[in-house]
């Protein structure tokens, strides 16, 4: 397949005011994407965004765009992304866009699509915004222009979605929930989600100021919440990240549950609901243990790509429902069409009720293979299929494992990162294994960007 020049794996996303994050090229975009959007008559779209100081620009920029197209706008305002994916199919609009750059530092941002079903777009979609941007820009006749209004029960009917797919005969009224909002999207409708569900709900990390989103807090940086959820002596941490899509949790003990483990308990109690096996989409990121604990249980599983559209992809493909990322990105398709963390968090309460065990006890079902993660920063793209010297070191630290481990080395798709994960049955080993590929991948980096500079 053709190389796309503008998205990557989850939309486009980069650092603002530099390469496309800027509001000339987000004019473009909104005008290409509602070019196509509109092909068959008048279109309406949604636009949310995160808490970050440039949504205010991009905003604009995407909705002169749009309108400049002939297409419609409601403005949601700060919503989490799911929020959008559902409220997209919900009002029947052709389209719904998310200004966010997720996880990333407020500098970066970022820009997602849905389509009328909420599901991200088909490369064909993309590919088609993508040759209108490099185009001349006309304007449709001003008796056509779109219009802009503003949705002002967004939060609200999003509130209700969430609180629909928690069953109607629990409560978490014996629940004290601590949720960290990352100062992110869903910092007005976390709280009351859980609250109105009747646990006894601390908000930390709910005050954003257009800069402090995912600053030392979300779900990338849980040691607020841990130590908030200690202190209080509260029953579960709920961490969410910026744009509301992911969740990691910490159980009663301040101790951390990530991904996986969160997808092993949903994936072995609806085993048990339904009472047939079923399947379960990870990546080739996600801990063994993991597929080890689910095949177990006669439960099948699959390793996607890293990203959410792939895990996706290969739900669709397999006919599952279950799939998601360590990171904390899970999708059920019996409930949403993208991840959502706060839907995926009652989904686990939902377990934690109707089991009566404690987040500490049902994390059990897994045992977590010691797994290292080094993240090499990088100035520019590597082709790292062109080095002898990673090859070389990786097929050694492979020998050493044999078969009791994992070695993978990735491209980051939404940061300049290299990403150097290798999983073991020794931590000590699997860390010392971890750091020689990384210095091994930081000489390489050193070298391509002295020749950078050379030129």
């Amino acid at each position: 397949m053709t190389q796309k020049k503008y998205f990557g794996t989850d939309g486009i996303r980069g650092e603002v005011g530099k390469t496309v994050i800027n509001a000339e090229f987000m004019l473009k975009l909104g005008w290409a994407a509602g070019k196509v959007f509109s092909k068959e008559g008048i279109a309406t779209v949604l636009i949310g965004k995160d808490t970050r100081v440039s949504g205010y620009m991009l905003e604009s920029a995407l909705q002169a765009g749009f309108a400049a197209a002939g297409v419609d706008i409601f403005l949601l305002g700060p919503m989490p992304t799911p929020a959008i994916a559902y409220l997209t199919q919900s009002i029947r609009a052709h389209a719904g866009v998310v200004i966010s750059a997720s996880h990333n530092p407020y500098h970066d941002n970022g820009i997602k699509f849905f389509d009328c079903k909420g599901y991200k777009l088909a490369d064909e979609l993309e590919f088609e915004i993508e040759s209108l941007i490099d185009s001349p820009m006309k304007t449709v006749a001003s008796e056509y222009i779109g219009k802009a209004t503003r949705m002002v029960d967004a939060a609200g009917r999003y509130i209700e979605f969430c609180k629909s797919t928690f069953p109607s005969h629990l409560s978490l009224r014996n629940l004290s929930i601590v949720v960290d909002c990352a100062n992110g999207a869903a910092y007005s409708v976390a709280p009351k989600i859980f609250h109105e569900l009747g646990a006894k709900v601390t908000a930390v990390s709910d005050k954003p100021d257009g800069f402090n989103i995912n600053k030392s807090c979300g779900a990338t940086d849980t040691l607020l919440l841990q130590k908030t959820v200690t202190r209080m002596a509260a029953n579960i941490g709920i961490a969410l990240d910026g744009d509301g899509d992911r969740v990691i949790m910490v159980d009663e003990c301040g101790e951390v549950v990530n991904g996986d483990q969160l997808l092993c308990i949903i994936a072995l109690n609806h085993s048990q609901m339904h009472q047939k096996p079923i399947g379960v989409a990870g990546t080739v990121m996600s801990n063994l243990g993991l597929e080890q604990a689910l095949q177990a249980q006669g439960i099948s599983f699959d390793r996607a790509q890293v990203g959410d559209r792939y895990v996706l992809e290969m739900l669709k493909q397999k006919g599952w429902c279950l799939g998601g990322e360590s990171s904390g990105h899970i999708v059920d398709l019996n409930v949403t069409t993208t991840g959502d963390g706060i839907v995926t968090a009652l989904q686990v309460l939902r377990v934690m009720q109707d089991t009566g065990k404690p987040l500490s006890l049902l994390k059990r079902a897994m045992t977590q293979r010691p797994q290292v993660l080094i993240n090499v920063t990088t100035s520019h793209r590597i082709e790292m299929a062109k080095y002898p010297q990673i090859a070389a070191k990786i097929i050694e630290v492979e020998q050493r494992l044999q078969d009791q481990g994992r070695v993978l080395l990735r491209a980051s798709g939404t940061e300049p990162l290299i990403r150097v994960m290798v999983e073991g049955n020794n931590e000590a080993e699997v860390q010392t294994a971890a750091s020689e590929i990384a210095d091994v991948v930081r000489s390489v980096v050193s070298v391509g960007s002295s020749a950078g500079r050379a030129q």
